[in-house]
This record gives C-alpha cells, sequence and structure tokens, in this order.
C-alpha cells in the first residue's frame, strides 16, 4: 500500500519537526504532506522551511504563513508587534516561498478522493473543529475556488486547531492530522484534567491505500504521537516573542490566545467546560 504521512502546524518547532521526521523515516513513507503554519510562535522558523523543503513533497499554506508574508492584509486583530516580529524573522527567501505555496492538495488513494488543506476551502482562518456542526464538516468536503478538483471529496485531511480526531459523515471521512509543534487542549477543568504530558507530543497522521487506483479498496488510518524534548527546544528559544507564553503552550498544552478563542467559540455555541 501506498503510504503518505500528512503533518501540520509546525509553528517553529525545531526539536518536534526533526522527531517527527525521523520518525516517518523509519516507517518507509512514499510521500510526505505539510498542511501548513510552518511559522509563528516558536523560535526556528528559517531552519523549518528548510527542513521541509528538503523532506516534503508537498506542503501547502497556513493561516500564519499567509498573516507573516503579507502582513498589510493580516486580519486587524492580529497584534501587530506578534506580526512584526515573526515577519522581521523571515529572510526573503522564506517569505517569496510562503507566498508561494499553494491552498490544496488531493490524491486517489482506494477510489476515494482525498483532499488536504490547512483549515478550510473557503477560507484559510475558518475554525471547524470536534464540536461542529453536521452543516459545517459537510463543508470541508465541497470544492471551492481554492481546490484543485471540483468534486466532492471523499476523505478530507486538514490541520489548523491542533488537535487530531477522526469522525464519520455522510459515507466520508473528516480527519484532523494535529500539531507537529504546537498541541495544546481547549477543553480544561482543573477537577478533570489529566497530565498535560498526554497532549504535549508531537502528533501526525500517516494513510495508506492503493495510488491513483478507482477500485474501492481497503485503507488505513495512522495516528502518530511522539514524544521530543521539549526543554532542549525551549533552550533555544529564549529569544522568542512571548517566550512565556510559549512555553505554557509547550509544557502544560495551554493555548496562549484561550480567551478570544473562547469568545469565538461561544459564538459557535461550542461548549470549552471551565477554562
Amino acid at each position: 500500500m501506498y503510504k503518505i504521512a500528512v503533518i501540520s502546524d509546525i509553528h517553529g518547532n525545531l526539536e518536534a519537526l526533526k522527531t517527527v521526521l525521523n520518525d516517518i523515516e523509519k516507517r518507509n513513507v512514499d510521500k510526505i504532506v505539510c498542511l501548513g503554519d510552518i511559522v509563528a510562535k516558536g523560535r526556528h522558523f528559517h531552519e523549518c522551511i528548510a527542513l521541509l523543503q528538503e523532506k516534503c513533497d508537498v506542503v501547502v499554506k497556513g493561516n500564519c504563513d499567509w498573516f507573516f508574508t503579507e502582513f498589510e492584509d493580516a486580519p486587524e486583530e492580529i497584534n501587530r508587534k506578534r506580526l512584526k516580529y515573526n515577519r522581521d524573522n523571515l529572510t526573503e527567501e522564506d517569505i517569496i516561498y510562503l507566498k508561494n505555496l499553494p491552498l490544496c492538495y488531493e490524491i486517489k488513494l482506494s477510489g476515494s478522493l482525498i483532499r488536504m488543506f490547512h483549515s478550510n476551502p473557503k477560507d484559510i482562518c475558518a475554525f471547524v473543529g470536534d464540536q461542529s456542526s453536521l452543516d459545517e464538516y459537510y463543508d470541508m468536503f465541497l470544492p471551492t475556488e481554492n481546490t484543485i478538483s471540483k468534486d466532492i471529496a471523499d476523505i478530507v485531511l486538514y490541520g489548523h486547531i491542533h488537535k487530531a480526531f477522526m469522525i464519520k459523515l455522510y459515507n466520508r471521512t473528516l480527519i484532523n492530522v494535529g500539531s507537529v509543534g504546537n498541541c495544546f487542549e481547549v477543553y480544561k477543568n482543573k477537577y478533570k484534567d489529566a497530565d498535560p504530558r498526554n497532549i504535549t507530543k508531537a502528533n501526525y497522521v500517516i494513510i495508506s491505500g492503493n495510488l491513483d487506483s478507482e477500485e474501492y479498496d481497503s485503507l488505513s488510518y495512522e495516528f502518530v504521537e511522539l514524544k521530543y524534548d521539549i526543554e532542549k527546544e525551549l533552550s533555544t528559544s529564549k529569544d522568542a516573542f512571548e517566550y512565556e507564553e510559549l512555553s505554557k503552550e509547550l509544557r502544560e498544552a495551554r493555548y496562549r490566545d484561550i480567551q478570544s478563542l473562547k469568545e469565538k467559540l461561544s459564538k459557535l455555541n461550542i461548549d470549552v467546560d471551565e477554562m
């Protein structure tokens, strides 16, 4: 079977990325696809871009890759100091590379059309999580001007929300591949929480099937969670913008913008428990 490793949301975390790529190499994967958000948060933007250029067969653009290269077009709610720091830590070659990334990738495996993108086929910033509506889930399969084909996908893989999951609906499969470099937990409650080390690992997914086959056949999905050296990553990131926030995200799975996310999710009628 043809094996595709799908990674996403590296966010400048070089140690996590190296750990994932080393693991992928051991598994005899045929293709590596990255679903974006290479930059922002961590310190090692340039190194991560260089490593992905070397190792990945396909890279698509994430919202952070857009924010920090199209500075003037970034949404107003994005912290301008954060934007400037990230932009200033990219080389001109990095910026050109990120600007020219595609928005979508498609492949046929075992009779199924598989579509991959960062967050949503309509909007690179849209949030579709594990409590979204059936209509929002179904929209993820529909073609738009940003997709390669105009067919409705059978399987969709995406990133953006930093939380791996898989659901089945309408005889289709929706998969979030999680985050390589910045896993966090939105649902927090001091009486219910387990050890954050359950979350603070590098995540990715492997999907396997028969390449370019029109015949419906077997598919497999493997969700991988890898321990990596968080303290080593932080020790080389002391000069990162919002270092304390980065430390809490990597060590404790605490999202730095949780209040704004909570407000956004409440408008979508998504219950986030105590946070």
